[in-house]
């Protein structure tokens, strides 16, 4: 067999195959049939047109695709799939609603923290990991969780927000709603 070519392409295709799973994803089980080493970032977004993670580099180095699994930050770009039965996937979709925001989002809002807003789902998913781990972060705390890419430099205003939300920040600490 040539496998320089078409033949391989054709060869990889008969031999491709798929998983139908089931995944918790925002609390719901969500029945998805994908090729096992499909990244969750396509999953979420390509299969269950969930677009508020965004993809941002596709080698886990940015931070744009950060969800939560079992309440770890993730960069689901580089999740396979099949690595997530039985697991809990948390995305932005869940952090909070328009009428109920969460914590965090309260306190971005409060800080300015989003100029293009790009990456900042992937940075609320981290630091909401960050605060379930450590209410009360240090700023060391905040460094070393925060690893997200922020395209407009906006990493003052991240910490101030995060610190805010845990109720250390400046000004009024946010008011938690029920």
């Amino acid at each position: 067999m040539d496998i320089s070519g078409g033949e391989a392409a054709e060869a990889i295709a008969r031999h491709h195959w798929k998983l139908f799973m089931e995944l918790q994803i925002n609390s719901q089980a969500v029945q998805v049939e994908a090729d096992p080493a499909m990244p969750l970032l396509w999953v979420l977004r390509d299969l269950l047109n969930m677009t508020g993670t965004k993809f941002g580099c596709g080698v886990a180095a940015c931070g744009a695709c950060t969800v939560r699994v079992d309440g770890q930050a993730v960069r689901s770009c580089v999740m396979p799939v099949s690595m997530l039965a039985g697991k809990t996937i948390q995305t932005i979709e869940a952090l909070g609603t328009p009428a109920k925001p969460h914590v965090l989002q309260q306190a971005w809002i409060a800080e300015q923290v989003p100029q293009c807003g790009y990456c900042q789902s992937g940075m609320l998913m981290a630091a909401a990991a960050l605060l379930e781990k450590t209410p009360k972060p240090t700023d060391a705390d905040i460094d070393a969780a925060m690893t997200n890419i922020c395209r407009c430099g906006t990493y003052q205003r991240v910490r101030l927000a995060i610190k805010r939300a845990a109720g250390l920040g400046p000004g009024k600490p946010v008011k938690k709603l029920a």
